[in-house]
């Protein structure tokens, strides 16, 4: 299996395939402190990352953004004084696609504590 952090995110249009459940569960074990939810019906990968303060929250804000940018795949970012919540998805097929799971790999690459 590849893996993740090494593969880039490919166009995703409406209809595009959700990742099956068996190709969830063996990703997932490449990204084990990212938890699944659902929120209106539809699952997305989350994770929260702490920080000693505001400014170090906001700067790995930034890498996420740029990560996102340089994928052409965009998360919700919540920032607060010492964590920064990342939550990745698919808007156009309302659930977890491959790019999530590619994405989520990519950001825990991005230097956190």
């Amino acid at each position: 299996m590849d893996k993740l952090e090494t593969l880039r995110c490919e166009a995703c249009k409406a209809g595009a395939p959700l990742v099956t459940p068996d190709e969830l569960k063996a990703f997932m074990l490449q990204i084990p402190e990212w938890k699944l939810k659902t929120r209106d019906n539809i699952m997305q990968l989350e994770r929260v990352y702490r920080f000693n303060d505001f400014v170090q929250a906001i700067a790995f804000t930034q890498k996420v953004g740029e990560l996102a940018e340089i994928e052409d795949h965009h998360p919700a970012i919540l920032t607060e004084w010492g964590k920064v919540t990342v939550t990745w998805w698919t808007h156009k097929i309302k659930g977890l696609h491959r790019n999530d799971l590619i994405c989520a790999a990519k950001t825990d690459l991005l230097g956190h504590k």
